[in-house]
């Protein structure tokens, strides 16, 4: 038997990641690290140092990077300090992990002498992968780093994920919906909790600009099929009316996917040059959110523009 199903299109965890983490900084410490965001002096701001990050590491190829985050803030006492914050995505364990949390602790603060808190935020769905600390020896010379680690999927539990949803905290949602894009595979199922989701995030009553923001970063990481991606679209619409909030409007939608577009025809220009991009621009603007996802993981690795159809 010939499976027709639509496949459900792999959730973009990274960016959503760095999105949200850039605009609730202060809200993701207090629901997941709680004790360091209470140490922070949060009336002397705080900035991101994502340049300074990216030339202090350049050099350190250990694994894969994903949502590396590195802010610069006060403590109470007015001291410095830095943050560094690695979101780990990927299904699977990686040994070289602890290392690479190390690695990277040690170059920040040889480059800057300033304290530096390395932050793990495991959202894998591995429960044995817990990462904590990273060790070596050699005759008498040894490492021990230890740095705080979070693991999302143990929020998962009947005990815990109550708290997420009653929590007035924004960053629950992201949270939940990390949680639910890793663990739900069967698509219906990821549309109820979808629109969910949504629901709790306008029951809270969130700014406009909360719930935007928040709609984005739900909607990137809980990705659905084209065609349940139009009846939960409709779903919310008719809801909102009756919210009398129509917040997530269809001109909204519209620049999402202009946003997708012009982002793809770019990495086309960068990498194959105006003519090619200008060439696909019509095939690329009139593609849906799922394939335009798509070409956008193959020109990763395509030598050619028409690798990216085939």
């Amino acid at each position: 038997m010939t499976d027709t199903a639509e496949p459900t299109p792999r959730s973009d965890h990274d960016s959503p990641w760095k999105e949200a983490l850039e605009g609730y900084f202060p809200e993701f410490l207090a629901l997941l690290f709680p004790r360091i965001h209470a140490g922070i002096d949060w009336s002397l701001g705080y900035r991101f140092l994502d340049k300074e990050f990216q030339q202090i590491v350049r050099d350190a190829d250990i694994g894969r990077r994903y949502a590396d985050k590195l802010v610069g803030l006060h403590r109470l006492d007015g001291q410095p300090a830095w943050v560094l914050v690695h979101v780990e995505v990927q299904g699977e364990p990686e040994t070289a992990f602890a290392e690479r949390m190390f690695v990277d602790n040690h170059k920040i603060r040889d480059a800057h002498g300033v304290p530096v808190a390395s932050l793990a935020v495991l959202a894998d769905t591995d429960p044995r992968f817990r990462p904590e600390h990273y060790s070596d020896d050699l005759w008498g010379c040894s490492v021990d780093f230890r740095f705080p680690m979070v693991k999302l999927i143990d929020w998962d539990t009947p005990e815990r994920w109550p708290a997420l949803e009653t929590s007035d905290n924004p960053f629950a949602l992201v949270v939940m919906a990390q949680i639910r894009a890793k663990a739900t595979k069967d698509a219906e199922t990821r549309k109820a909790w979808k629109f969910r989701l949504i629901r709790l995030m306008y029951d809270r009553g969130y700014a406009r600009k909360d719930i935007l923001e928040l709609f984005r970063v739900i909607d990137w990481m809980i990705s659905l099929p084209r065609t349940l991606e139009d009846s939960f679209l409709q779903e919310l619409y008719t809801y909102e009316e009756t919210k009398q909030m129509p917040y997530v409007t269809s001109a909204e939608r519209a620049g999402y996917h202009r946003g997708e577009a012009d982002l793809l025809l770019w990495q086309i220009e960068k990498k194959f040059g105006e003519t090619s991009a200008n060439a696909l621009r019509e095939r690329v603007e009139s593609a849906d959110s799922d394939t335009l996802r798509l070409w956008s993981e193959r020109i990763l690795t395509a030598d050619t523009p028409d690798a990216l159809f085939h």
